[in-house]
């Protein structure tokens, strides 16, 4: 019987199922006591896959920069917060183990470290059936740092853990809450769904080719001398552009952007790196394939810090579609 497990080291299905006490099935597979509270949680994702499978789902679950970005149960429809999804949340108010578990093929799985939800949030994507629906996502932070977690030790390590990383990543209701364009206030049904598809492609494109759109989009929009910045030589800026002339108010402004190619939201940690990251004379834009949290939006904004412009995925997207520019040039 397995009583521990380690991180990157691979386990057979049964293997998790029996340790656990979870069920067979399922990408969620919650264990409950006698009286159904929650005593740990199995996440089971082929995130570590997704090159293989993007061009098939653009929205295949992914690991970012630690973070695991995990799309909730149901494959078809609008998904709601019920069943295995709702039992996620439980874990914001209490520290849950949460075990996560990535899919390597003919049931053996790799352990990627206890897993911390960070946010939830609601937002579009087009189903296998070409239809425009609302999905819930989940992020999740990968505690690796800890090489073998025992399992019952488990309750202990990840209550030890919350304590310090609600310090590290600054998780308060700013940050947890993501701010998102709802489309069908800006534009018709149709157009929803023109836009969503254009944003599936760009979470297609390499993000280095994603630096060059964002470079041509923004000449497009009446900049001059832009450029993408080596990537040995960025510091945190990719692209830079200057306002071009026949905009009287702010000629030869030099505005600088950093691009994400990402599924995970930006926070306040990304839009604050990027501020200190820009020339003194610079104006700063953050261009994201995501969302930006509550948070990122009130420090973009900040009274007395220089203002930075955000554009998120559905508003980059809609900006593609109206410069009718062909993005499958950059797939």
């Amino acid at each position: 019987m397995i009583t521990e497990f380690k991180v990157d080291e691979k386990y057979t299905n049964d293997q998790i199922r029996f340790a656990l006490n979870v069920e067979n099935l399922g990408g969620i597979r919650p264990s409950v006591d006698a009286s159904k509270n929650l005593n740990h949680l199995v996440i089971l994702t082929a995130a570590e896959q997704y090159e293989r499978n993007i061009s098939e789902n653009p929205y295949h679950d992914r690991i970012e920069n630690n973070v695991l970005i995990y799309t909730a149960q149901g494959r078809t429809g609008d998904q709601e917060i019920s069943g295995r999804n709702k039992r996620i949340l439980e874990q914001y108010s209490a520290p849950i183990p949460f075990y996560g578990f990535s899919n390597e093929g003919r049931q053996t799985y790799t352990f990627l470290g206890l897993l911390e939800l960070l946010r939830h949030f609601q937002e579009y994507q087009i189903d296998k059936k070409n239809v425009l629906r609302k999905v819930w996502v989940f992020e999740f932070y990968i505690h690796n740092e800890i090489p073998t977690i025992p399992i019952q030790n488990a309750k202990d390590i990840i209550a030890a853990i919350f304590k310090e990383s609600r310090k590290i990543h600054e998780i308060d209701r700013e940050e947890r809450e993501v701010v998102l364009v709802e489309p069908s206030q800006e534009i018709d049904e149709t157009a929803n769904y023109e836009v969503e598809e254009i944003r599936s492609h760009l979470l297609q494109i390499n993000p280095y080719r994603f630096e060059s759109l964002v470079r041509d989009i923004v000449e497009s929009n009446g900049f001059i001398n832009v450029s993408v910045t080596p990537r040995s030589q960025d510091g945190g800026i990719d692209v830079n552009g200057y306002v071009a002339d026949f905009n009287y108010f702010f000629s030869k402004t030099h505005v600088q952007f950093q691009v994400k190619r990402w599924r995970h939201s930006v926070g306040s940690v990304e839009i604050n790196n990027f501020r200190g990251a820009l020339h003194t004379t610079a104006k700063g834009v953050f261009v994201t394939t995501s969302h930006f949290t509550k948070a990122a939006i009130q420090e973009a904004e900040h009274s007395v810090k220089p203002c930075i412009s955000v554009i998120d995925g559905f508003r980059f997207s809609k900006l593609i579609k109206e410069s009718a520019l062909n993005i499958n040039k950059y797939l």
